[in-house]
């Protein structure tokens, strides 16, 4: 299991390349995220709630009232244009970031370059 504080920086990540695919709302987005990660990271709700309500405040996400499949009201979603130009941004970050970590995990034990 991947710990809250390893991915902390990457949540909003993983919420805007959810919300990319189509519309959601919170419970339905936990979901995805667990079965997306194969049951390696849970997000707890109070994560995933501050995640979306930082986004919107940032104008990176909409929400609007809707009613979830089983006919309850929920409030769904949605990445705006905003949101997809700084996913963009976040995914290249993400990219650069794990091709550095990356160096490391294979550099030589010993130091110097590989």
């Amino acid at each position: 299991m991947i710990s809250a504080d390893a991915i902390r920086g990457y949540v909003d990540l993983m919420v805007l390349s959810l919300l990319a695919a189509g519309p959601s709302y919170a419970y339905e987005l936990a979901q995805r995220i667990t079965a997306i990660s194969d049951d390696d990271y849970a997000i707890k709700q109070t994560t995933l709630y501050s995640a979306v309500k930082r986004l919107e405040a940032t104008g990176l996400v909409a929400s609007s009232p809707g009613i979830s499949p089983s006919g309850k009201p929920r409030t769904y979603y949605a990445i705006t244009d905003a949101g997809r130009d700084h996913l963009d941004l976040k995914v290249d970050e993400w990219r650069t970031i794990k091709a550095v970590v990356d160096r490391f995990i294979t550099a030589p034990a010993a130091g110097g370059t590989p």
